[in-house]
């Protein structure tokens, strides 16, 4: 937070989220609450109204793919090299600014998309801090290495592993309130049995195979590990 004393003023911290999902959201008002300056950015155009509604200021590139940058079910989609040069130019603009930078991009059934170059690593201040929460799906951030804290030209790369392990009970608390609300609604209480109907969105929306077949949209068409 920005502090005045009388030997003088500290500025508050520029904070930027890239991501505007439920963890990026969580982060944006998190630095919120301590005092920090925020901005955001996303591919989707809805999250502007979430993010600008937590204080933060919303970046992104805005043009005729971008309308059509989300799923039906909500989620990002992969977008076109040409839109990603732009958002790279953008972003490398913005982030070299940053005191603390937070990814959180994720593709369904998709790599991690890769966000941050080097280059844009190397144009931060000594002593900034860059957190890739997507480290473990091939990461947001060059240089980036799963359960590792990388410390490149100054600035401080971490890559943790299972992010919720480290704060275990909560993260237990809240997984088991979301299994109960999503089970609850396809279990018979008479009988107790679990009857999962393909034709329920939210069992459509989350069931990845069936009857030993892909049957989820993201991942049919998804290219296989390894090029294979």
């Amino acid at each position: 937070p920005m502090m005045m004393t009388a030997a003088g003023t500290v500025a508050p911290a520029k904070v930027f989220v890239m991501g505007a999902g439920v963890a990026g959201l969580q982060a944006i008002a998190t630095a919120r609450r301590l005092g920090a300056i925020v901005s955001a950015t996303d591919v989707r155009p809805a999250t502007k109204e979430q993010v600008e509604s937590l204080g933060a200021k919303f970046v992104m590139v805005e043009d005729e793919e971008s309308a059509a940058a989300e799923t039906a079910a909500g989620y990002a989609k992969e977008m076109s090299e040409a839109y990603r040069q732009k958002q790279a130019a953008l972003v490398a603009e913005h982030i070299r600014k940053m005191d603390i930078v937070i990814t959180t991009a994720l593709i369904p059934g998709r790599p991690a998309p890769r966000l941050v170059s080097q280059e844009m690593v190397e144009s931060m201040k000594p002593g900034s801090v860059l957190v890739d929460l997507a480290v473990e799906s091939g990461g947001n951030v060059a240089l980036s290495r799963p359960g590792e804290v990388v410390e490149h030209n100054g600035v401080r790369i971490v890559g943790h592993r299972n992010v919720p392990s480290r704060v275990a009970v909560d993260a237990s608390q809240l997984y088991a309130r979301n299994l109960y609300n999503f089970l609850s609604p396809h279990i018979d209480k008479e009988s107790g049995a679990i009857n999962l109907d393909p034709a329920d969105e939210t069992v459509s929306g989350t069931q990845l195979t069936r009857d030993g077949a892909v049957v989820h949209p993201s991942l049919t068409d998804a290219p296989a590990p390894g090029g294979q």
